[in-house]
């Protein structure tokens, strides 16, 4: 929220943080004995975090941690594409950059390939044949059938895993917070999970999610950057290559927060005395040098003196060339005229007639106009050849056209070759440094308040809290306050300081009196997810006695049951199998025997009506009518066994 102590004047600076290389680890020793340990990898659209499910303390946290972007440029090798951190600045390969999700589904599994690559290359599994360790991955709520199939190809077919687990992103945060407190690792509850392209609302009856009532708010942290880049290139346009994308979401991750109230925190930017004090000034990268700067009184003298005479040249240039256009003109016209005093008329007026002119008094008119313009011009060439400094025009300089006025500016031209004011005028002294500066001031509540009216960039969708009311209008009361007894906040777009009180204040509307509800964030709310997947691999190591534990996926469960299937549990999704039935290749109806066609009826495909049969017999007699008047040139006719008298010529039409 805003800071109650603060400077006047608030000033910062961009970051602008460069990635450096992931290294390559080598595996432990304890990856691999007594058994292999799982690989936990937090599938984010935003970032992905990767490392081992292992007991030891330098398993506590993820290996890698690079976002979720691959570039590579068209027609380039796949050993030329580079994966997240190898990436040192995103902005200029912008135009570059694939991700393999849309929204928070993956669709782009060549990228997503690259991604696996990526990570098992870094953590020292040789994956060269297969990856002997079993993979936890999250996935999206409510995750396509067909996502998952794809995923589970390319994680059995392509690396040959032994098991793999899917989990919801914000479900294994809510275990892994759960745990923490020491409560039931998975209650009734309702999870709000906000991430990069989207925010899900989760309702979770008995440890299990409600499938069924889950619903998505398509706004997320992406959203909120790319409106705040755009409020703040049309509040500066003259710096629009510096606002980039990435600066964006730094400032939302350092200089945002949520308003409890919007509407009476816009108010409070009103009074300039809060403006100043909270508006953060974002100092822009600049040079410092200033064109002039240093310039003594002598040598500003000297450059106006020539400046001066650089103009007079020009302009002395400029009236010669005219005079000699002028004078090229008049000589061609007296030309002419000439033809006519010579009594040469056939020709004079065919010259009239290419000058586009009518008669001899206009030709008569033109000269005397020409004759005027070029006695002008020759006296004010005299006049300026007779001007004290008056310098030789070098030849090699370019001829100018008349309707440039550019070129009168010279390039070294600066404001000190302006005329000198009094003494007594103050001259106000150009900041280079606050030019170079972006006062971010009601931008820092406006682009987190999306989350709740996405109607600021022109969605026409129900912000989170409203989503949320729908979703307990589906329970009855005494469900609705079990899950508001439980309200937990996850996902990095949550990180926004006040967001806790601002869903509290939310809650507070749109309960009933006095009801009571509770609401808790995650400890680390963009990590928390890798957190709670380690956690729950941990507690169900695949392999175990018992046969098969819950929630894995083993390959023959894989080849026996298909790539959509999914084991349950606790931080899953709800697996509704769908059979999809692929229409069978139609195949050309062969013929059959006379005897057995004549007794096919409707019955016999169970598609024709008898209003249908009736048309197609009325037209069997019709086509046989026609049949008898070409019988000597026809060979043998069979009917087909269809159930519809078709009719079918089998004969070479040579005659009996």
């Amino acid at each position: 929220m805003a800071s109650k102590v603060a400077p006047v004047c608030q000033i910062f600076t961009f970051q602008d943080c460069k990635t450096s290389p992931d290294p390559i680890y080598e595996i432990s020793a304890r990856c691999l004995s007594p058994s292999p340990l799982p690989i936990v990898i937090d599938n984010g659209s935003f970032q992905t975090r990767a490392g081992w499910a292992g007991d030891a303390a330098e398993f506590e946290a993820p290996k890698l941690l690079f976002k979720s972007v691959a570039a590579r440029s068209r027609g380039a090798a796949r050993s030329e594409t580079q994966i997240g951190n190898d990436i040192s600045n995103l902005e200029p390969l912008r135009w570059l950059l694939k991700s393999q999700f849309d929204r928070n589904v993956v669709v782009n599994f060549e990228i997503q390939e690259l991604i696996f690559d990526y990570v098992f290359t870094h953590l020292g599994v040789a994956s060269e044949g297969s990856v002997e360790h079993p993979v936890v991955l999250s996935e999206a709520p409510c995750n396509p059938l067909h996502c998952r199939q794809m995923m589970s190809e390319l994680l059995f077919e392509c690396y040959r895993v032994p098991h793999v687990s899917y989990g919801v992103d914000g479900l294994y945060s809510y275990y892994c917070n759960n745990a923490q407190r020491k409560v039931q690792p998975m209650q009734t509850g309702i999870v709000l999970s906000s991430g990069y392209h989207c925010s899900h609302i989760l309702p979770v009856i008995n440890g299990r999610m409600d499938a069924a009532n889950c619903k998505r708010v398509n706004v997320g942290g992406s959203q909120a950057a790319s409106y705040l880049q755009r409020l703040l290139q049309l509040k500066y346009p003259g710096h629009l290559a510096a606002i980039t994308l990435s600066r964006m979401e730094e400032l939302l991750h350092e200089h945002s927060y949520t308003a409890t109230d919007y509407h009476e925190e816009l108010e409070k930017w009103r009074s300039p005395e809060f403006y100043e004090r909270e508006v953060h000034r974002m100092q822009l990268p600049f040079s410092a040098k200033v064109l002039g700067g240093g310039v003594s009184v002598e040598e500003r003298h000297e450059r106006r003196a020539q400046q001066l005479r650089r103009l007079q040249e020009i302009n002395a240039r400029r009236r010669g060339e005219k005079l000699q256009q002028d004078q090229q003109r008049l000589d061609k016209l007296l030309a002419v005229q000439e033809l006519l005093e010579d009594g040469i008329v056939d020709q004079f007026h065919r010259n009239l007639v290419e000058l586009n002119m009518d008669s001899a008094e206009e030709l008569q008119s033109y000269i005397n106009k020409l004759h005027l313009a070029v006695e002008q011009g020759r006296q004010k060439l005299l006049h300026s050849d007779g001007a004290e400094g008056k310098t030789e025009v070098s030849e090699l300089e370019p001829p100018m056209d008349e309707g440039d006025a550019a070129v009168l500016m010279d390039p070294d031209f600066t404001e000190d070759s302006l005329p000198e004011k009094p003494p007594n005028v103050v001259q106000p002294v150009f900041n280079m440094a606050e030019y170079h500066q972006l006062f971010v001031g009601t931008e820092r509540l406006r682009c987190p308040e999306i989350l709740f009216q996405p109607s600021l960039t022109g969605e026409d969708q129900m912000g989170l809290m409203e989503t949320l009311q729908y979703v307990l209008a589906r329970y009855t009361p005494e469900q609705q306050e079990a899950l508001v007894s439980n309200v937990f906040l996850t996902g990095g777009n949550m990180q926004y300081p006040g967001m806790k009180q601002r869903v509290e204040r939310e809650l507070l509307t749109i309960r009933p009196f006095q009801s009571h509800f509770q609401v808790t964030m995650a400890s680390h709310l963009s990590l928390d997810a890798w957190y709670g997947a380690r956690a729950w691999a941990l507690e169900h190591l695949p392999g175990g006695g018992g046969g098969e534990p819950e929630g894995w996926i083993s390959r023959q469960d894989y080849e026996e049951k298909g790539g959509e299937y999914l084991s349950e549990h606790c931080a899953s999704n709800v697996f509704v199998p769908m059979k999809i039935v692929k229409p069978a290749p139609s195949r050309p109806a062969e013929p059959a025997p006379v005897g057995m066609a004549m007794a096919a009826s409707p019955a016999s495909t169970g598609f024709c009506r008898e209003r249908d049969w009736d048309q197609d017999r009325d037209l069997d007699q019709d086509r046989d009518r026609d049949l008898d008047k070409d019988r000597d040139q026809t060979g043998t006719l069979t009917r087909t066994g269809t159930g519809t008298g078709t009719l079918i010529r089998t004969g070479t039409g040579l005659g009996p």
